[in-house]
Protein backbone atom coordinates (compact mmCIF):
# COMPACT_ATOMS: atom_id res chain seq x y z
CA UNK A 1 0.00 0.00 0.00
CA UNK A 2 1.51 3.21 -1.03
CA UNK A 3 1.69 6.20 1.29
CA UNK A 4 -1.64 8.57 1.23
CA UNK A 5 -1.02 11.74 -0.43
CA UNK A 6 -2.50 14.65 0.63
CA UNK A 7 -3.82 18.12 -1.27
CA UNK A 8 -2.02 21.21 0.88
CA UNK A 9 -5.46 23.12 1.07
CA UNK A 10 -6.74 19.76 2.28
CA UNK A 11 -3.87 19.46 5.03
CA UNK A 12 -4.28 23.26 5.65
CA UNK A 13 -8.09 22.56 6.70
CA UNK A 14 -6.89 19.47 8.81
CA UNK A 15 -4.55 21.59 10.53
CA UNK A 16 -7.44 24.27 11.36
CA UNK A 17 -9.82 21.95 12.33
CA UNK A 18 -7.79 19.73 15.24
CA UNK A 19 -8.35 22.59 18.02
CA UNK A 20 -12.34 22.37 17.03
CA UNK A 21 -12.35 18.52 17.16
CA UNK A 22 -11.26 18.72 20.78
CA UNK A 23 -14.71 20.29 21.66
CA UNK A 24 -16.68 20.31 18.95
CA UNK A 25 -15.83 16.40 17.85
CA UNK A 26 -15.71 15.93 14.28
CA UNK A 27 -18.18 17.34 13.37
CA UNK A 28 -20.21 20.22 11.01
CA UNK A 29 -19.35 22.79 13.55
CA UNK A 30 -15.66 22.17 12.99
CA UNK A 31 -15.17 22.11 9.80
CA UNK A 32 -17.15 25.18 9.30
CA UNK A 33 -15.06 26.45 11.87
CA UNK A 34 -12.16 24.97 10.00
CA UNK A 35 -12.90 26.92 6.65
CA UNK A 36 -13.81 30.01 7.86
CA UNK A 37 -10.55 29.69 9.85
CA UNK A 38 -8.14 29.46 6.56
CA UNK A 39 -10.51 31.84 4.61
CA UNK A 40 -11.14 29.20 2.02
CA UNK A 41 -14.47 29.88 -0.01
CA UNK A 42 -17.15 26.59 0.92
CA UNK A 43 -17.80 25.65 -2.21
CA UNK A 44 -13.86 24.86 -2.56
CA UNK A 45 -13.66 23.42 0.81
CA UNK A 46 -16.77 20.91 0.16
CA UNK A 47 -14.81 19.16 -3.42
CA UNK A 48 -12.09 18.86 -1.03
CA UNK A 49 -13.82 17.20 1.40
CA UNK A 50 -17.58 16.28 0.29
CA UNK A 51 -18.37 14.43 3.63
CA UNK A 52 -16.78 17.25 5.39
CA UNK A 53 -15.16 17.16 8.73
CA UNK A 54 -15.22 12.73 8.45
CA UNK A 55 -12.87 13.47 5.27
CA UNK A 56 -10.53 15.22 7.54
CA UNK A 57 -10.86 12.95 10.30
CA UNK A 58 -9.37 10.05 7.41
CA UNK A 59 -6.81 12.59 6.59
CA UNK A 60 -5.42 13.17 10.01
CA UNK A 61 -5.31 8.98 10.55
CA UNK A 62 -3.07 8.89 6.85
CA UNK A 63 -1.38 11.90 8.19
CA UNK A 64 0.09 10.06 11.43
CA UNK A 65 0.46 7.10 8.89
CA UNK A 66 3.02 8.99 6.77
CA UNK A 67 4.81 9.99 10.64
CA UNK A 68 4.81 6.29 11.21
CA UNK A 69 6.17 5.47 8.12
CA UNK A 70 8.76 7.89 8.10
CA UNK A 71 10.26 6.92 12.05
CA UNK A 72 9.92 3.20 10.87
CA UNK A 73 12.82 4.35 8.15
CA UNK A 74 15.08 6.00 10.55
CA UNK A 75 14.50 3.16 13.15
CA UNK A 76 17.79 0.80 13.45
CA UNK A 77 15.95 -2.19 14.50
CA UNK A 78 18.66 -4.66 13.35
CA UNK A 79 19.19 -6.51 16.40
CA UNK A 80 15.58 -7.09 17.34
CA UNK A 81 13.31 -9.90 16.64
CA UNK A 82 10.30 -9.87 14.10
CA UNK A 83 7.88 -9.96 16.99
CA UNK A 84 9.76 -7.19 18.48
CA UNK A 85 9.74 -5.19 15.29
CA UNK A 86 6.22 -4.95 14.50
CA UNK A 87 5.71 -4.23 18.42
CA UNK A 88 8.19 -1.26 17.75
CA UNK A 89 6.21 0.01 14.72
CA UNK A 90 3.03 0.05 16.51
CA UNK A 91 4.40 1.94 19.52
CA UNK A 92 5.36 4.52 16.73
CA UNK A 93 2.25 4.87 15.16
CA UNK A 94 1.56 5.32 18.79
CA UNK A 95 3.74 8.10 19.29
CA UNK A 96 2.56 9.82 15.86
CA UNK A 97 -0.36 11.02 17.52
CA UNK A 98 0.00 14.32 19.23
CA UNK A 99 -3.07 14.69 20.98
CA UNK A 100 -4.96 11.54 22.60
CA UNK A 101 -8.48 13.39 22.20
CA UNK A 102 -8.66 14.15 18.91
CA UNK A 103 -8.05 10.11 17.77
CA UNK A 104 -10.74 9.53 20.65
CA UNK A 105 -13.24 11.85 18.81
CA UNK A 106 -12.36 9.84 15.74
CA UNK A 107 -12.79 6.08 17.63
CA UNK A 108 -16.31 7.72 18.41
CA UNK A 109 -17.06 8.87 14.70
CA UNK A 110 -15.79 5.67 13.00
CA UNK A 111 -17.90 3.34 15.36
CA UNK A 112 -20.71 5.21 14.37
CA UNK A 113 -23.08 2.23 11.81
CA UNK A 114 -22.33 4.29 8.54
CA UNK A 115 -18.83 5.14 8.95
CA UNK A 116 -17.52 1.56 10.50
CA UNK A 117 -16.23 0.35 7.12
CA UNK A 118 -14.31 3.43 7.07
CA UNK A 119 -12.83 2.64 10.06
CA UNK A 120 -12.10 -0.65 9.51
CA UNK A 121 -10.72 0.42 5.97
CA UNK A 122 -8.16 3.05 7.77
CA UNK A 123 -6.69 0.58 10.73
CA UNK A 124 -6.33 -2.14 8.00
CA UNK A 125 -4.23 0.53 5.86
CA UNK A 126 -2.03 0.74 8.72
CA UNK A 127 -1.91 -2.76 9.26
CA UNK A 128 -0.81 -3.14 5.59
CA UNK A 129 2.06 -0.11 5.66
CA UNK A 130 3.41 -1.59 8.27
CA UNK A 131 4.51 -5.05 7.09
CA UNK A 132 4.89 -3.89 3.99
CA UNK A 133 8.01 -1.58 5.77
CA UNK A 134 9.08 -4.68 7.28
CA UNK A 135 9.58 -6.27 4.04
CA UNK A 136 6.55 -9.03 3.99
CA UNK A 137 6.77 -10.57 0.93
CA UNK A 138 3.77 -13.01 1.61
CA UNK A 139 1.78 -13.07 -1.58
CA UNK A 140 -0.97 -16.13 -0.59
CA UNK A 141 -3.91 -16.15 2.24
CA UNK A 142 -0.90 -15.16 4.75
CA UNK A 143 -1.11 -11.51 2.84
CA UNK A 144 -4.48 -11.54 4.18
CA UNK A 145 -4.35 -12.85 8.03
CA UNK A 146 -1.46 -11.23 8.42
CA UNK A 147 -3.00 -8.06 7.93
CA UNK A 148 -6.42 -9.10 9.91
CA UNK A 149 -4.18 -10.17 12.77
CA UNK A 150 -2.58 -6.70 12.71
CA UNK A 151 -5.41 -4.73 12.24
CA UNK A 152 -7.10 -6.70 15.39
CA UNK A 153 -4.25 -6.07 17.55
CA UNK A 154 -3.48 -2.41 16.49
CA UNK A 155 -7.02 -1.49 17.34
CA UNK A 156 -7.40 -3.04 21.04
CA UNK A 157 -3.44 -1.49 21.79
CA UNK A 158 -4.79 2.14 20.40
CA UNK A 159 -8.08 1.69 22.85
CA UNK A 160 -5.68 0.65 25.60
CA UNK A 161 -3.39 3.84 24.91
CA UNK A 162 -6.49 6.26 25.26
CA UNK A 163 -7.03 4.99 28.66
CA UNK A 164 -3.03 4.80 29.58
CA UNK A 165 -2.18 7.08 32.01
CA UNK A 166 1.24 5.06 33.07
CA UNK A 167 4.40 7.52 32.49
CA UNK A 168 5.54 7.04 29.72
CA UNK A 169 2.99 5.01 28.72
CA UNK A 170 5.08 1.89 29.99
CA UNK A 171 1.86 -0.09 30.35
CA UNK A 172 0.76 0.40 26.54
CA UNK A 173 4.29 -1.29 25.84
CA UNK A 174 3.78 -4.27 27.92
CA UNK A 175 0.05 -4.40 26.45
CA UNK A 176 1.61 -4.04 23.25
CA UNK A 177 4.08 -6.75 23.99
CA UNK A 178 1.09 -9.51 25.16
CA UNK A 179 -0.84 -8.76 22.25
CA UNK A 180 2.08 -9.91 19.91
CA UNK A 181 2.63 -13.13 22.50
CA UNK A 182 -1.06 -14.12 22.16
CA UNK A 183 -0.62 -14.00 18.05
CA UNK A 184 2.59 -15.96 18.60
CA UNK A 185 1.19 -18.35 20.51
CA UNK A 186 -1.42 -19.12 17.73
CA UNK A 187 1.70 -19.46 15.66
CA UNK A 188 2.80 -22.03 17.48
CA UNK A 189 -0.14 -24.06 18.11
CA UNK A 190 -0.75 -24.31 14.50
CA UNK A 191 3.42 -25.69 13.74
CA UNK A 192 2.24 -28.14 16.87
CA UNK A 193 -1.03 -29.69 15.05
CA UNK A 194 0.98 -29.97 12.25
CA UNK A 195 3.23 -32.14 13.77
CA UNK A 196 0.27 -34.14 14.84
CA UNK A 197 -0.29 -37.34 13.81
CA UNK A 198 -3.84 -36.98 14.05
CA UNK A 199 -4.51 -33.09 13.01
CA UNK A 200 -1.74 -32.92 10.63
CA UNK A 201 -3.07 -34.47 7.12
CA UNK A 202 -6.13 -32.05 7.94
CA UNK A 203 -4.00 -29.01 8.33
CA UNK A 204 -1.46 -29.49 5.30
CA UNK A 205 -4.92 -30.34 3.31
CA UNK A 206 -6.67 -27.00 4.61
CA UNK A 207 -3.09 -25.07 3.90
CA UNK A 208 -3.04 -26.39 0.75
CA UNK A 209 -6.55 -25.25 -0.26
CA UNK A 210 -5.57 -21.81 1.34
CA UNK A 211 -2.47 -21.59 -0.65
CA UNK A 212 -4.20 -20.88 -4.05
CA UNK A 213 -5.44 -17.59 -2.65
CA UNK A 214 -3.61 -15.35 -3.73
CA UNK A 215 -2.63 -11.42 -2.88
CA UNK A 216 -4.39 -8.73 -4.91
CA UNK A 217 -1.96 -7.11 -7.33
CA UNK A 218 -0.24 -4.15 -6.28
CA UNK A 219 -1.58 -1.26 -8.01
CA UNK A 220 0.98 1.30 -9.55
CA UNK A 221 0.90 5.23 -8.82
CA UNK A 222 -2.67 6.96 -10.61
CA UNK A 223 -1.50 9.03 -13.09
CA UNK A 224 -4.23 11.17 -14.20
CA UNK A 225 -5.41 14.59 -14.82
CA UNK A 226 -7.02 16.24 -11.55
CA UNK A 227 -4.68 14.01 -10.06
CA UNK A 228 -2.47 15.83 -7.29
CA UNK A 229 0.98 14.66 -6.16
CA UNK A 230 3.53 16.66 -4.67
CA UNK A 231 6.46 17.81 -6.56
CA UNK A 232 9.15 15.82 -7.00
CA UNK A 233 7.15 12.87 -7.05
CA UNK A 234 5.51 10.39 -9.65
Amino acid sequence: MSEPRIDPAKDALLDAILPHVVFDGWAPRAFDAAVAQVGMDAAHARTLCPRGAVDLAIAYHQRGDAAMLAALHKADMSALRYSEKVSRAIRLRLDAIDDKEVVRRGTALFALPHLAADGARLVWGTADLIWDALGDTSDDVNWYSKRAILSAVYASCVLYWLGDQSEGATATDAFIARRIENVMQVEKAKAQARGNRFLGPLVKQAEGLMSRIKAPPRMPPVDLPGIWAPRGQP
